[in-house]
Protein backbone atom coordinates (compact mmCIF):
# COMPACT_ATOMS: atom_id res chain seq x y z
CA UNK A 1 0.00 0.00 0.00
CA UNK A 2 1.36 3.40 -1.05
CA UNK A 3 -0.01 5.51 1.82
CA UNK A 4 1.06 8.83 0.28
CA UNK A 5 -1.26 8.00 -2.59
CA UNK A 6 -4.19 8.04 -0.15
CA UNK A 7 -3.49 11.69 0.64
CA UNK A 8 -3.11 12.47 -3.05
CA UNK A 9 -6.39 10.67 -3.73
CA UNK A 10 -8.24 12.68 -1.08
CA UNK A 11 -6.78 15.96 -2.32
CA UNK A 12 -7.72 15.14 -5.91
CA UNK A 13 -11.28 14.13 -5.04
CA UNK A 14 -11.92 17.10 -2.78
CA UNK A 15 -10.05 19.95 -4.46
CA UNK A 16 -9.41 19.14 -8.14
CA UNK A 17 -12.03 19.46 -10.86
CA UNK A 18 -10.89 18.27 -14.30
CA UNK A 19 -11.28 20.92 -16.97
CA UNK A 20 -14.42 20.87 -19.12
CA UNK A 21 -13.43 19.70 -22.63
CA UNK A 22 -13.53 22.43 -25.29
CA UNK A 23 -11.06 21.19 -27.92
CA UNK A 24 -12.62 20.76 -31.36
CA UNK A 25 -12.97 17.20 -32.63
CA UNK A 26 -14.33 18.18 -36.04
CA UNK A 27 -13.83 15.46 -38.62
CA UNK A 28 -12.42 12.99 -36.11
CA UNK A 29 -13.45 9.38 -35.44
CA UNK A 30 -13.45 7.79 -31.99
CA UNK A 31 -14.09 4.36 -30.50
CA UNK A 32 -15.06 4.14 -26.82
CA UNK A 33 -15.54 0.77 -25.13
CA UNK A 34 -17.96 0.29 -22.26
CA UNK A 35 -19.86 3.27 -23.62
CA UNK A 36 -23.52 2.56 -22.92
CA UNK A 37 -23.25 3.70 -19.28
CA UNK A 38 -20.96 5.57 -16.93
CA UNK A 39 -17.69 7.19 -17.88
CA UNK A 40 -17.61 5.79 -21.41
CA UNK A 41 -21.12 7.07 -22.09
CA UNK A 42 -20.40 10.58 -20.84
CA UNK A 43 -17.05 10.68 -22.67
CA UNK A 44 -18.86 9.70 -25.87
CA UNK A 45 -21.36 12.49 -25.31
CA UNK A 46 -18.50 14.99 -24.97
CA UNK A 47 -16.86 13.77 -28.17
CA UNK A 48 -20.11 14.11 -30.13
CA UNK A 49 -20.66 17.58 -28.64
CA UNK A 50 -17.12 18.59 -29.65
CA UNK A 51 -17.87 17.93 -33.31
CA UNK A 52 -16.61 14.39 -33.92
CA UNK A 53 -17.55 12.92 -37.28
CA UNK A 54 -18.23 9.49 -35.79
CA UNK A 55 -18.21 8.02 -32.28
CA UNK A 56 -18.49 4.24 -31.95
CA UNK A 57 -20.09 3.17 -28.66
CA UNK A 58 -18.77 -0.35 -28.06
CA UNK A 59 -20.87 -2.33 -25.58
CA UNK A 60 -22.12 -5.84 -24.90
CA UNK A 61 -25.81 -4.85 -24.70
CA UNK A 62 -27.02 -3.39 -27.99
CA UNK A 63 -30.40 -2.37 -26.60
CA UNK A 64 -28.77 -0.28 -23.86
CA UNK A 65 -26.32 1.04 -26.42
CA UNK A 66 -29.12 2.26 -28.67
CA UNK A 67 -30.75 3.97 -25.70
CA UNK A 68 -27.42 5.69 -24.99
CA UNK A 69 -27.21 6.90 -28.60
CA UNK A 70 -30.70 8.41 -28.39
CA UNK A 71 -29.78 10.16 -25.14
CA UNK A 72 -26.62 11.60 -26.72
CA UNK A 73 -28.49 12.73 -29.81
CA UNK A 74 -31.14 14.42 -27.70
CA UNK A 75 -28.62 16.34 -25.59
CA UNK A 76 -26.21 17.31 -28.40
CA UNK A 77 -28.76 17.79 -31.21
CA UNK A 78 -26.38 15.87 -33.49
CA UNK A 79 -28.02 12.94 -35.25
CA UNK A 80 -26.22 10.04 -36.89
CA UNK A 81 -22.82 10.65 -35.30
CA UNK A 82 -22.91 8.06 -32.51
CA UNK A 83 -23.49 4.41 -33.34
CA UNK A 84 -23.42 1.15 -31.40
CA UNK A 85 -21.18 -1.84 -32.08
CA UNK A 86 -21.23 -5.12 -30.16
CA UNK A 87 -18.22 -5.91 -27.97
CA UNK A 88 -18.13 -8.47 -25.16
CA UNK A 89 -14.73 -8.57 -23.48
CA UNK A 90 -15.58 -11.86 -21.77
CA UNK A 91 -15.25 -13.51 -25.20
CA UNK A 92 -12.02 -13.49 -27.19
CA UNK A 93 -13.99 -14.22 -30.38
CA UNK A 94 -16.13 -11.14 -29.77
CA UNK A 95 -12.98 -9.04 -29.38
CA UNK A 96 -11.55 -10.40 -32.63
CA UNK A 97 -14.79 -9.76 -34.53
CA UNK A 98 -14.97 -6.23 -33.15
CA UNK A 99 -11.37 -5.55 -34.16
CA UNK A 100 -12.11 -6.72 -37.71
CA UNK A 101 -14.93 -4.17 -37.87
CA UNK A 102 -12.67 -1.42 -36.51
CA UNK A 103 -10.23 -2.28 -39.30
CA UNK A 104 -12.86 -1.23 -41.87
CA UNK A 105 -13.01 2.35 -40.58
CA UNK A 106 -11.31 4.73 -43.04
CA UNK A 107 -10.02 6.85 -40.16
CA UNK A 108 -9.53 6.44 -36.40
CA UNK A 109 -8.29 9.29 -34.21
CA UNK A 110 -8.54 7.60 -30.82
CA UNK A 111 -9.65 4.40 -29.15
CA UNK A 112 -10.51 4.64 -25.46
CA UNK A 113 -10.47 1.24 -23.75
CA UNK A 114 -12.75 1.99 -20.84
CA UNK A 115 -14.77 -1.22 -20.50
CA UNK A 116 -14.13 -3.27 -17.38
CA UNK A 117 -15.69 -5.15 -14.50
CA UNK A 118 -15.30 -5.03 -10.72
CA UNK A 119 -16.58 -8.14 -8.99
CA UNK A 120 -16.05 -9.89 -5.66
CA UNK A 121 -17.19 -13.25 -7.05
CA UNK A 122 -14.66 -15.70 -8.45
CA UNK A 123 -15.56 -17.14 -11.84
CA UNK A 124 -13.71 -18.04 -15.01
CA UNK A 125 -14.04 -16.47 -18.46
CA UNK A 126 -11.96 -18.04 -21.24
CA UNK A 127 -9.97 -20.05 -18.68
CA UNK A 128 -8.91 -17.05 -16.61
CA UNK A 129 -10.50 -15.24 -13.67
CA UNK A 130 -13.22 -12.99 -15.07
CA UNK A 131 -11.75 -9.66 -13.95
CA UNK A 132 -8.37 -10.52 -15.44
CA UNK A 133 -9.93 -11.73 -18.70
CA UNK A 134 -11.99 -8.57 -19.19
CA UNK A 135 -9.77 -5.87 -17.68
CA UNK A 136 -6.40 -7.17 -18.84
CA UNK A 137 -6.28 -9.97 -21.41
CA UNK A 138 -9.14 -8.84 -23.66
CA UNK A 139 -8.20 -5.20 -23.20
CA UNK A 140 -4.70 -5.81 -24.57
CA UNK A 141 -5.93 -8.32 -27.14
CA UNK A 142 -8.04 -5.51 -28.55
CA UNK A 143 -5.19 -3.01 -28.21
CA UNK A 144 -2.80 -5.09 -30.29
CA UNK A 145 -5.46 -6.04 -32.84
CA UNK A 146 -6.32 -2.39 -33.58
CA UNK A 147 -2.76 -1.05 -33.70
CA UNK A 148 -2.41 -1.70 -37.47
CA UNK A 149 -5.57 0.33 -38.16
CA UNK A 150 -4.32 3.16 -35.95
CA UNK A 151 -0.93 3.17 -37.68
CA UNK A 152 -2.63 3.15 -41.07
CA UNK A 153 -4.75 6.14 -40.05
CA UNK A 154 -1.61 7.97 -38.98
CA UNK A 155 0.01 7.48 -42.36
CA UNK A 156 -3.08 8.11 -44.48
CA UNK A 157 -4.32 11.23 -42.70
CA UNK A 158 -1.06 12.58 -41.27
CA UNK A 159 -2.38 12.39 -37.71
CA UNK A 160 -1.17 10.97 -34.40
CA UNK A 161 -3.93 8.58 -33.23
CA UNK A 162 -4.23 7.69 -29.57
CA UNK A 163 -4.85 4.42 -27.76
CA UNK A 164 -5.91 5.06 -24.17
CA UNK A 165 -6.13 2.34 -21.51
CA UNK A 166 -8.33 3.36 -18.58
CA UNK A 167 -6.61 2.36 -15.34
CA UNK A 168 -7.26 3.77 -11.86
CA UNK A 169 -5.60 5.32 -8.83
CA UNK A 170 -6.30 2.03 -7.06
CA UNK A 171 -3.25 0.55 -8.79
CA UNK A 172 -1.34 2.32 -5.99
CA UNK A 173 -3.07 0.14 -3.41
CA UNK A 174 -1.75 -3.32 -4.28
CA UNK A 175 1.60 -4.99 -4.90
CA UNK A 176 0.05 -7.93 -6.79
CA UNK A 177 0.36 -10.52 -4.00
CA UNK A 178 -0.17 -13.37 -6.48
CA UNK A 179 3.32 -12.72 -7.85
CA UNK A 180 4.63 -14.70 -4.85
CA UNK A 181 2.24 -17.64 -5.23
CA UNK A 182 3.88 -19.72 -7.92
CA UNK A 183 5.77 -19.52 -11.18
CA UNK A 184 2.80 -18.16 -13.11
CA UNK A 185 1.04 -14.99 -11.98
CA UNK A 186 -1.95 -15.60 -14.26
CA UNK A 187 -2.31 -19.19 -13.02
CA UNK A 188 -2.30 -17.98 -9.42
CA UNK A 189 -4.95 -15.39 -10.29
CA UNK A 190 -7.06 -18.17 -11.82
CA UNK A 191 -6.79 -20.45 -8.77
CA UNK A 192 -9.51 -19.84 -6.13
CA UNK A 193 -7.33 -21.02 -3.23
CA UNK A 194 -4.62 -18.50 -4.14
CA UNK A 195 -6.86 -15.60 -5.09
CA UNK A 196 -7.22 -12.33 -3.21
CA UNK A 197 -10.56 -11.28 -4.71
CA UNK A 198 -10.84 -8.34 -2.33
CA UNK A 199 -7.89 -6.82 -4.25
CA UNK A 200 -8.75 -8.17 -7.68
CA UNK A 201 -9.89 -4.90 -9.29
CA UNK A 202 -6.82 -3.11 -7.93
CA UNK A 203 -4.59 -5.90 -9.25
CA UNK A 204 -6.20 -5.71 -12.69
CA UNK A 205 -5.56 -1.97 -12.88
CA UNK A 206 -1.96 -2.41 -11.74
CA UNK A 207 -1.56 -4.95 -14.52
CA UNK A 208 -3.02 -2.44 -16.99
CA UNK A 209 -0.35 0.06 -15.98
CA UNK A 210 2.37 -2.60 -16.22
CA UNK A 211 1.23 -3.78 -19.64
CA UNK A 212 0.85 -0.29 -21.07
CA UNK A 213 4.40 0.53 -20.00
CA UNK A 214 5.73 -2.78 -21.33
CA UNK A 215 3.94 -2.30 -24.65
CA UNK A 216 5.33 1.20 -25.09
CA UNK A 217 8.84 -0.07 -24.30
CA UNK A 218 8.54 -2.07 -27.54
CA UNK A 219 7.99 1.15 -29.54
CA UNK A 220 10.22 4.04 -30.58
CA UNK A 221 9.84 7.70 -29.50
CA UNK A 222 8.56 8.47 -33.01
CA UNK A 223 5.94 5.69 -32.93
CA UNK A 224 2.92 6.83 -35.00
CA UNK A 225 0.40 6.03 -32.25
CA UNK A 226 0.27 7.62 -28.79
CA UNK A 227 -0.37 4.94 -26.17
CA UNK A 228 -1.19 6.15 -22.68
CA UNK A 229 -3.00 5.04 -19.55
CA UNK A 230 -5.03 7.13 -17.17
CA UNK A 231 -6.95 7.46 -13.92
CA UNK A 232 -10.48 8.95 -14.03
CA UNK A 233 -10.69 9.28 -10.26
CA UNK A 234 -13.37 7.94 -7.92
CA UNK A 235 -16.66 8.50 -9.75
CA UNK A 236 -20.28 7.47 -9.69
CA UNK A 237 -20.18 4.39 -11.88
CA UNK A 238 -21.85 1.08 -12.65
CA UNK A 239 -18.51 -0.57 -11.80
CA UNK A 240 -19.28 -0.28 -8.10
CA UNK A 241 -22.77 -1.76 -8.19
CA UNK A 242 -21.72 -4.78 -6.09
CA UNK A 243 -20.39 -2.52 -3.32
CA UNK A 244 -23.36 -1.26 -1.33
CA UNK A 245 -22.23 -1.25 2.31
CA UNK A 246 -22.75 1.81 4.51
CA UNK A 247 -19.06 2.81 4.53
CA UNK A 248 -18.82 2.64 0.75
CA UNK A 249 -22.03 4.60 0.26
CA UNK A 250 -20.73 7.25 2.66
CA UNK A 251 -17.47 7.49 0.70
CA UNK A 252 -19.49 7.84 -2.48
CA UNK A 253 -21.50 10.69 -1.03
CA UNK A 254 -18.47 12.52 0.38
CA UNK A 255 -15.86 12.00 -2.32
CA UNK A 256 -17.15 10.70 -5.64
CA UNK A 257 -17.04 12.82 -8.75
CA UNK A 258 -20.08 12.89 -10.97
CA UNK A 259 -19.83 10.60 -13.96
CA UNK A 260 -19.67 13.60 -16.31
CA UNK A 261 -16.78 15.19 -14.40
CA UNK A 262 -14.88 11.91 -14.36
CA UNK A 263 -15.43 11.43 -18.08
CA UNK A 264 -13.51 14.62 -18.80
CA UNK A 265 -10.33 12.76 -17.93
CA UNK A 266 -11.03 10.14 -20.62
CA UNK A 267 -11.49 12.87 -23.21
CA UNK A 268 -8.28 14.59 -22.09
CA UNK A 269 -6.30 11.36 -22.48
CA UNK A 270 -7.82 10.63 -25.89
CA UNK A 271 -6.91 14.11 -27.14
CA UNK A 272 -3.52 14.30 -25.41
CA UNK A 273 -0.26 15.02 -27.22
CA UNK A 274 2.46 12.48 -27.99
CA UNK A 275 4.24 13.67 -24.84
CA UNK A 276 1.91 11.28 -23.00
CA UNK A 277 3.20 8.23 -24.91
CA UNK A 278 3.86 5.56 -22.30
CA UNK A 279 2.73 7.83 -19.50
CA UNK A 280 0.16 7.55 -16.71
CA UNK A 281 -2.29 10.46 -16.50
CA UNK A 282 -4.36 11.64 -13.54
CA UNK A 283 -6.54 14.75 -13.35
CA UNK A 284 -5.78 15.26 -17.07
CA UNK A 285 -2.03 15.58 -16.40
CA UNK A 286 0.94 13.24 -16.57
CA UNK A 287 1.82 11.86 -13.14
CA UNK A 288 4.13 9.20 -11.77
CA UNK A 289 2.52 5.77 -11.37
CA UNK A 290 2.68 3.91 -8.06
CA UNK A 291 5.99 3.53 -6.23
CA UNK A 292 5.74 -0.22 -6.69
CA UNK A 293 5.56 0.19 -10.46
CA UNK A 294 8.80 2.21 -10.38
CA UNK A 295 10.61 -0.10 -7.94
CA UNK A 296 13.05 -2.85 -8.94
CA UNK A 297 10.56 -5.49 -7.79
CA UNK A 298 7.84 -3.74 -9.76
CA UNK A 299 9.97 -3.78 -12.91
CA UNK A 300 10.63 -7.49 -12.47
CA UNK A 301 6.92 -8.10 -11.95
CA UNK A 302 6.10 -6.04 -15.04
CA UNK A 303 8.43 -8.22 -17.11
CA UNK A 304 6.75 -11.38 -15.81
CA UNK A 305 3.24 -10.05 -16.42
CA UNK A 306 4.07 -8.92 -19.95
CA UNK A 307 5.82 -12.20 -20.82
CA UNK A 308 2.84 -14.23 -19.63
CA UNK A 309 0.33 -11.95 -21.31
CA UNK A 310 2.29 -12.03 -24.57
CA UNK A 311 2.20 -15.84 -24.57
CA UNK A 312 -1.54 -15.81 -23.97
CA UNK A 313 -2.16 -13.27 -26.74
CA UNK A 314 -0.04 -15.27 -29.19
CA UNK A 315 -2.08 -18.38 -28.34
CA UNK A 316 -5.32 -16.49 -28.98
CA UNK A 317 -4.11 -14.79 -32.17
CA UNK A 318 -0.83 -16.15 -33.56
CA UNK A 319 1.49 -13.41 -34.77
CA UNK A 320 -0.29 -10.64 -32.87
CA UNK A 321 2.91 -9.25 -31.34
CA UNK A 322 4.08 -8.34 -34.84
CA UNK A 323 1.29 -5.72 -34.85
CA UNK A 324 3.35 -3.58 -32.49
Amino acid sequence: MDYMSILNFLYSQLFVTPQYPEQSCKGQVFVVTGANVGLGFEASRHLVRLGAEKVILACRNLEKGEAAVKDIEKSTKRIGVAEVWLLDLSSFESVKEFAKKVDTLPRIDAIVENAGINTKDFKLFEGNESTITVNVISTFLLALLVLPALKRSSQKHNIQPTLTIVASEVHHWTNLPERNKGDSIFDALATPELSEMRERYEVSKLMDVFCTRALVEKTSPSYPVTINTMNPGFCYSELSREYNGFAFRLLYKLLARTTEVGSRTLVAAALASHDTHGQYMSDCMVEEPAKFVRSDEGKRTQERVWAELSAKLEAIQPGILKNI
